[in-house]
């Protein structure tokens, strides 16, 4: 298993040295983002759980016995929502890796899998050098931020 794994990474990073001018290496790319930074949102679940419950108690005008039951289900369930967000972004980096290799032959792109983590900002963002590769992690995938 191990050996296909390196053997796939060697052969991107020959087709990246190798491809064809109009290539592009955005899925490519994307995948190596999203699979590190699905286990990184996946172990943040607990504080982006925490930080959409504080936001949505305090910008919510519910009264206070719904705010006092909603605190902590709502943690819970944005914990797993998270988590289970984490685990879903690298799980598609995972998937469009071999596609952003075979693409690199071609003049087409794919859309991404998970949209979520594209369109949504994280905890945690450096955008600096996102040409090379950009960080966007702590992202709330249960929907409030």
């Amino acid at each position: 298993m191990k050996l296909g794994v390196r053997t796939l990474l060697l052969a991107s990073l020959v087709a990246l040295l190798a491809g064809p001018a109009a290539a592009t290496t955005s899925v490519i790319k994307r995948s190596f983002e999203n699979m590190p930074q699905g286990v990184v949102d996946a172990v943040l679940s607990p504080v982006t759980a925490g930080t959409s419950v504080y936001n949505n108690l305090t910008t919510i005008e519910d009264t206070m016995p719904v705010r006092v039951a909603y605190a902590v289900p709502g943690y819970a369930w944005n914990v797993m929502c998270n988590f289970g967000g984490g685990i879903i972004r690298s799980l598609t980096g995972v998937l469009e890796l071999p596609v952003g290799v075979v693409l690199l032959f071609t003049d087409a792109d794919l859309e991404p899998l998970f949209d979520p983590a594209e369109d949504n900002e994280g905890l945690i963002v450096f955008d600096q050098f996102e040409d090379i590769y950009k960080v966007n992690t702590g992202i709330a995938y249960s929907g409030s931020s």
